[in-house]
């Protein structure tokens, strides 16, 4: 139940951090601010807003922020690079329309997010942490 719930709550975050993100860029260009910074400062508005609803709500990781951060942003890059090849792949290779293409990436780009932050970044270790009342299990050890 627990890994349906995170798939739940980590698709509403991304859809919201998205949002969120669009809306700063849409902002930014409103106030005058050239393509290239508005879509950096929305990108960050929503890639901050991700690793503190993931972080916090998505998986409920209670461990150290800051390395938490390090690790997301390198999941977060692998995922983009296997969107962007299979954009590329898509495009040049396959001879798929360039919209198509973007779309293939998304799964891509999502499914590796997911799996990252799940076992890499906010991994749960709630039950190797939880003292055991087995006297033959050693968990106890990690506390």
């Amino acid at each position: 139940m627990f890994v349906e719930s995170t798939v739940a709550r980590f698709l509403a975050v991304g859809l919201g951090n998205t949002l969120a993100g669009v809306a700063i860029i849409f902002a930014g260009k409103a106030i005058g601010l050239g393509d290239v910074s508005a879509n950096a400062i929305g990108y960050a508005g929503g890639l901050a807003l991700s690793f503190a609803l993931n972080r916090q709500w998505t998986f409920r990781h209670r461990g150290p922020w800051f390395g938490a951060l390090g690790r997301f942003v390198a999941v977060l890059s692998v995922a983009y690079a296997a969107n962007l090849a299979v954009v590329l792949s898509a495009i040049g290779w396959l001879g798929i329309n360039s919209y198509v293409s973007q779309v293939l990436g998304v799964p891509v780009y999502t499914g590796l997010s997911y799996v990252g932050l799940r076992w890499y970044v906010f991994p749960d270790r709630g039950d190797a942490l939880q003292p055991s009342h087995d006297p033959s299990d050693h968990r106890r050890s990690l506390l």
